[in-house]
């Protein structure tokens, strides 16, 4: 133990205490956490801290279980659709084109740092500036609950197409071939899932689950380090080959608290990469420019892919930064000498600040899409059937949004008193699923501005909506979107802690179910059938 803490620099507890305080203030002014975290780097950069060795690797295990939690919720067949791998590609292609134009411009306009580039420059800045961010969008579509939501399934699976060319990338940069050792390794892997999976349901739920997790998201990171491959492709890998089976959902959950807590190593470190100054701060302002242009690309391309015009507003403006591959990718080439050091201070900058704004655009942007959906659909390429138009409302006095274990639940109670209702999830397969159940339900997101005011709610039946998502957010976003419609009727809401109450009952709702607090009364009800209470 001692000879473990002796490779621990004192300093770097104390600059994750620091960490927190930044991210404290950070989601007080109501941006997220990781944008505070990355001031903090900033500002112990400032005062000229340095990380050690214990925050780069809790840097690169944020980044490990990261990729595994992404594999995890991966579906292979969504990115064979042509919207994901088409509009990534094209995207990385069509901006990398933007981006060299316009540093040739500002280089013939003989600014700050541009002069100093040559064709080599240009490219790999071009390159680094193509990605978006999978750290700043996962986190943001899990603090939303949108991870399945539709236009989230668009941006991850454009980010995996983009972390894959970054893969490729960095194995050409450092003339890495995989050995020879590296196809058994895959074909290994692949037969042994039955038993990955098999092992996976019998860890049962508590530490050996967390325990098998670490396990496959280091162990499939380890051995592909091993054949000449990129640690961090083997462990989205191994979560590949656990997604879609019955541990998958639990095990991401389970792991949730530790890559948190790893995560904020690597925003600490990218804020601690360099210090900037004048001539910094005013590139990073200029090239901010390509921020506007990079998420307007993506609203045009997945637009002509026939997305809809809310998910591929949405997905546009979640996508609608720059990178920590940016970083990397910056790294990599300021290592080989193809570009001077001066623009890792600025990647890491603009990084830092394409976050911030990110997080602004991402909070407001129903507003933004109500205020600006007539100018947007005409992005659109052809009419489609928007959401809700194929819902069957006839005499219906119960919606029920979210239909999850709480949501199917409250189903069945309402069903067996005689009360006709309707489920509505974003989910596919847990709508086919409760199809198959016997219950009637919708695939629609309620966290939509384009599916409320679709579906006209105040002139239904509609009596009473049941708000079951496992998101307070999400929650949130649906009652303001329902009342802001018009819906007179009553608004139900579940919670996980109390102190997520009052913000429900801020945005319109009447009741709020605190699924914790109401469980033990719930099982005195239950049992109340089959004993007498004395």
């Amino acid at each position: 133990m001692e000879f473990m803490l002796s490779s621990i620099d004192y300093k770097d507890p104390l600059w994750i205490a620091v960490a927190f305080l930044f991210g404290a203030l950070s989601r007080a002014v109501g941006l997220p956490p990781l944008v505070g975290f990355l001031v903090a780097g900033f500002s112990l950069n400032y005062a000229g801290a340095q990380g050690g060795e214990f925050l780069n690797e809790m840097a690169d295990l944020g980044i490990t279980l990261l990729l595994f939690s992404i594999g995890l919720k991966l579906k292979i067949k969504e990115l064979l659709r042509t919207e994901i791998w088409g509009g990534a590609l094209a995207h990385m292609l069509i901006f990398g084109i933007v981006s060299i134009a316009t540093l040739l411009l500002l280089k013939e306009m003989s600014l700050p740092l541009f002069e100093q580039l040559s064709l080599m420059n240009m490219l790999v800045l071009s390159f680094a500036l193509s990605f978006s961010s999978t750290v700043f969008v996962v986190k943001a579509l899990e603090e939303r609950g949108d991870f399945l939501s539709q236009y989230g399934q668009i941006a991850i699976g454009i980010l995996i197409i983009q972390d894959l060319v970054a893969v490729l990338y960095l194995g050409i940069s450092q003339a890495k071939v995989p050995s020879l050792w590296a196809l058994a390794l895959i074909v290994l892997i692949i037969l042994a899932r039955p038993l990955m999976i098999k092992l996976s349901t019998k860890v049962g739920h508590g530490e050996l689950l967390l325990l098998f997790g670490l396990s496959m998201a280091l162990g499939g990171a380890s051995l592909f380090e091993m054949v000449d491959m990129k640690a961090d492709l083997g462990a989205l890998v191994f979560g590949v080959l656990l997604a879609n089976t019955a541990k998958a959902d639990e095990l991401s959950k389970a792991l949730f608290g530790i890559k948190e807590l790893f995560l904020v190593g690597f925003f600490l470190s990218i804020g601690m990469a360099g210090l900037p100054d004048i001539t910094t701060l005013l590139v990073v302002a200029i090239l901010l420019i390509l921020l506007l242009i990079k998420s307007g690309l993506f609203l045009l391309l997945l637009s002509r892919f026939k997305v809809k015009i809310y998910p591929a507003s949405k997905a546009s403006i979640s996508l609608g930064n720059f990178s920590e591959f940016g970083l990397i990718v910056t790294i990599v080439a300021v290592s080989q000498e193809w570009i001077s050091t001066d623009w890792l201070v600025v990647m890491a900058l603009l990084v830092a600040v394409s976050f911030v704004i990110s997080s602004t655009f991402n909070k407001r942007f129903d507003d933004l899409f109500s205020r600006f959906q007539t100018m947007l659909q005409k992005f659109q390429a052809s009419e489609l059937k928007e959401d809700g138009a194929s819902i069957d409302l006839a005499n219906v006095r119960i919606l029920i949004c979210g239909m999850g274990r709480v949501g199917s639940g409250a189903y069945d109670y309402l069903v067996e008193e005689q009360k006709k209702a309707v489920g509505l999830d974003f989910d596919e397969q847990v709508v086919n699923a409760q199809i198959i159940n016997g219950r009637k339900t919708y695939c629609a997101n309620v966290s939509s501005s384009d599916f409320w005011s679709s579906m006209d709610i105040k002139n239904t039946t509609i009596e009473w909506v049941f708000l079951c998502v496992p998101n307070v957010e999400a929650n949130k976003e649906a009652a303001n979107l329902i009342r802001q419609s018009g819906f007179k009727g009553k608004l139900s809401a579940v919670s996980l802690y109390h102190d997520e109450e009052e913000g429900l009952m801020k945005s319109g709702v009447d009741t709020v179910f605190n699924i914790y607090t109401e469980a033990g009364a719930g099982l005195a009800q239950h049992s109340q059938k089959f004993f007498t209470v004395k």
